[in-house]
């Protein structure tokens, strides 16, 4: 490998971890297969040793995920379900980001609000709940209320009902929310989401995707194995940066936004990746179907329609 791309793929101390068994899945190919030298060479780049790598495809094949024919790098693991579909956020979320960035998805100004006392004997659903409510990007406004800018009552009171305790959330909504002396609503968001812990994280993804840029808009281009680790690094800086995001409207957020910036760098590279073929006629990893169709809407496209149709 190239220092460059060797560079691309490390991305700096800051590249997230790579579990092991995350890379296992993302080189699952559309035949279900994965290849071991594929495997072992990948994993070699980033730094998984392989022992690492021949513990971990014991595990999956124990828990009957993959079968295994051959020996070491020459064998082939056979996925016996479609275990890829962890590996990408949320198509749905993807696309609310990227409608966001695009000025598609403009704020009303309304916000939503969720109040739960949910009783101690009920702890474990309270807690699911609690979790649901920052997942789906609402902060605490104080015991047992959340407030989020955008509308996910629909989710919540699946989960709510889901976990039985929907008789003890109220929703509610909002124009003119004040905590204290703040109303304006940049000030609240500031003070409510770790805005800059956020951009952190969005600095850091668009440090690798302008670094896997250089490599594949370089003369001599980007190998197959090369294609690979940068896709792998790129999908898991990718949910690094935006699972913790709660997608406020740009009416909320600084301006500029490192999350805007980091997610069209992101789509140019993924759209490289996508055009450039295996040089040695192997099928494509279903991580590169996965993320063609959750980034679709960043190049103004969703099922071959206009996104603004």
């Amino acid at each position: 490998m190239t220092t460059t791309a060797r560079e691309a793929a490390d991305a700096s101390a800051d590249r997230p971890e790579i579990p092991t068994r995350l890379l296992v899945h993302a080189l699952v190919r559309e035949d279900g297969t994965v290849d071991a030298g594929e495997l072992y060479t990948v994993a070699n780049v980033l730094g998984m040793s392989d022992q690492q790598v021949r513990l971990c495809v014991k595990r999956l094949v124990g828990e009957g995920r993959f079968t295994h024919e051959g020996r070491g790098r020459k064998a082939v693991l056979r996925a016996v379900a479609d275990v890829t579909g962890s590996l990408t956020p949320d198509a749905a979320y993807v696309r609310h980001a990227y409608r966001q960035d695009q000025g598609l998805a403009p704020w009303d100004g309304t916000w939503h609000l969720f109040a739960f006392a949910v009783p101690e004997s009920s702890r474990a659903a309270r807690d699911t709940l609690r979790d649901t409510l920052l997942h789906l990007g609402a902060a605490p406004v104080q015991g047992g209320l959340y407030v989020c800018a955008n509308a996910v009552e629909d989710l919540v009171e699946a989960q709510a009902r889901h976990l039985g305790v929907l008789p003890s959330v109220t929703f509610l909504t909002s124009t003119d929310l004040r905590m204290g002396g703040l109303d304006a609503p940049r000030e609240l968001a500031a003070s409510l989401w770790p805005l800059p812990e956020i951009a952190e994280r969005h600095d850091r993804l668009a440090a690798l995707a302008e670094s896997c840029l250089a490599v594949l808009d370089s003369a001599t281009g980007a190998t197959d194995v090369e294609r690979l680790t940068l896709a792998v690094t790129l999908a898991s800086a990718f949910s690094a940066a935006m699972e913790p995001d709660p997608l406020l409207p740009p009416e909320l957020l600084p301006e500029p936004w490192s999350g805007s910036r980091a997610r069209a760098l992101t789509a140019r590279c993924w759209e490289r990746l996508l055009h450039t073929r295996s040089t040695e006629g192997r099928s494509t990893p279903r991580l590169f179907r996965l993320y063609e169709d959750a980034l679709a809407v960043a190049h103004g496209r969703e099922r071959g329609e206009r996104v603004d149709a």
